[in-house]
């Protein structure tokens, strides 16, 4: 059996198997279960290991197990416009420079917080299954400089599928580097760095086309020797790690725990970007999200912690018209905005203000 078969076949799908491992009450695996029929469970058991089950607030906890907000029915299914921004089935073309493709609608672990709980583990309507006329699509328009492999979760295609997406696009000449967005590292790093047909891959690929690796770490706790291993085989193949963050209630709305996260991944040589205000996706609005006045002034507190290589990050939403930096508080409730990348060019660099609502959580 390869690698990731062994590997996702041991992942924890049913609730009473999860109920066991995690010593759930019958009411509690009873939530569980309800919400399950509308939004799948899916935790590796190297993940799971990871919480603590002492502390019914243990933030990896929150990360990975359905909490009862889920079926609030708040929220927005598609928060940034990717149904607008489709050009083929399973490729947005929203930034100039940048093609976006769906790979997969599978993840090894499914966080509750995530802003495509519409299709992971589900349809896969949206997902990529055109590479040849994807690339005819990026040939055609010489902008574009980058394609971003993404789901899902892109690392946990098939050895074969990861090959057939670099092939394809590392021959593109216009392109300068492609990325694959994954948490592989993160909830499943020995699939990394066991398998060592995927490291022959992308060390061969790297060599025709920089690859750059989005990963995605949200705690503390999530760095650990496996995780560092796993980075650093992937920096071995020549690859550039960096991680986009989300700030998320109950696991890092705290300066002090995003400043030690983010130290900690340069450790690891982890380069931190984002900082992402979580979305208003349904089921996770009134479970993870932190108003925006809240979040500018936990983050520039814990840059006040952090060295200068981890205080490159850029904290930003990522809007329906572009990724909107917060560049912070001007006076009471005023927040001034930075259009870091932008969906249309009258929105390019530009720079506005806005007066926020003490709960206000999203433009």
């Amino acid at each position: 059996m390869a690698v990731l078969d062994r590997l996702l076949s041991e992942c924890i799908r049913d609730v009473d198997q999860l109920s066991r491992a995690l010593k759930m009450s019958a009411e509690e695996a009873e939530q569980i279960r309800e919400i399950s029929r509308r939004y799948p469970i899916c935790v590796p058991p190297y993940y799971l290991g990871l919480i603590d089950q002492e502390d019914p607030e243990d933030p990896v906890r929150r990360i990975c197990i359905p909490g009862n907000q889920e079926l609030s029915g708040t929220g927005v299914e598609d928060t940034s416009g990717e149904g607008d921004n489709t050009v083929i089935t399973g490729m947005q073309h929203k930034y100039r420079q940048t093609a976006l493709i769906l790979t997969t609608n599978q993840c090894s672990m499914y966080c509750r917080f995530c802003f495509r709980k519409r299709m992971v583990g589900y349809s896969g309507d949206e997902t990529a299954k055109h590479i040849r006329e994807m690339a005819d699509y990026v040939r055609k328009h010489t902008e574009i400089n980058n394609v971003l492999l993404s789901g899902g979760d892109a690392l946990i295609n098939s050895d074969s599928v990861i090959e057939e997406y670099l092939k394809t696009f590392s021959q593109i000449e216009t392109l300068d580097f492609i990325r694959i967005g994954t948490r592989t590292p993160v909830v499943l790093p020995m699939r990394i760095y066991e398998d060592e047909e995927l490291l022959r891959i992308l060390k061969e690929y790297n060599e025709k086309k920089q690859i750059l690796i989005v990963t995605h770490f949200n705690h503390p706790k999530e760095i650990t020797p496996q995780a560092a291993e796993a980075v650093k085989a992937l920096i071995g193949c020549g690859c550039v790690v960096r991680n986009q963050t989300v700030l998320l209630k109950g696991v890092s709305d705290d300066p002090q725990t995003l400043a030690c996260l983010l130290n900690k991944l340069i450790t690891i040589g982890v380069i931190p970007y984002y900082v992402f205000q979580c979305r208003p996706a349904r089921g996770a609005l009134d479970e993870f999200q932190i108003p925006i006045l809240s979040g500018s002034r936990i983050v520039e507190e814990a840059k006040s912690m952090m060295n200068g290589q981890a205080k490159s990050i850029h904290y930003c939403l990522s809007h329906v018209t572009g990724k909107i930096e917060i560049l912070g508080e001007l006076e009471e409730g005023k927040m001034l905005f930075k259009y870091h990348q932008a969906k249309h060019a009258k929105d390019n660099s530009r720079i506005f203000v806005q007066e926020l609502a003490p709960d206000q959580c999203w433009l």
